[in-house]
């Protein structure tokens, strides 16, 4: 079977921090592997991430700390999409991912959805929070 697997590579050397940020708000969610850069293992520096396996709510998500610096980052072009079951829930992801970061749709009643916002978190992925 093939598998699809969304992949972030982070440039600030915080993928670990990141994704004990994502697991933390959500439900079923965990870090399942961490292979680290060490002594002798070269292309990146001593103890940053070279590929982390974690989930949100189940769904699997894969990670790097990138050796090297690229030309691009991160867009909204590609996002998470989170469809949630309460406001309460809506609420503190919202608060909790636009923390650090940037409002790129106000959370509120846009007319397809009874709740929805978007934002980029403080590492500069996207989000689409949705209480349909």
């Amino acid at each position: 079977m093939t598998n699809i697997t969304p992949f972030l590579m982070f440039q600030d050397k915080n993928a670990e921090e990141a994704m004990n940020f994502y697991t933390s708000l959500f439900k079923n969610s965990e870090v399942t592997s961490i292979v680290r850069y060490g002594p002798d293992v070269p292309g990146g520096d001593e103890g940053t991430v070279m590929l982390a396996t974690f989930t949100l709510n189940g769904r699997e998500f894969k990670c790097i700390d990138s050796s090297i610096r690229h030309q691009f980052d991160f867009t909204p072009s590609f996002s998470i999409y989170v469809d949630v079951e309460t406001e309460e829930e809506i609420d503190h992801l919202y608060s909790k991912l636009a923390e650090g970061g940037m409002e790129l749709m106000a959370l509120g009643n846009h007319g397809f959805s009874r709740k929805f916002g978007w934002v980029n978190d403080k590492y500069g992925v996207s989000w689409q929070i949705n209480l349909p």
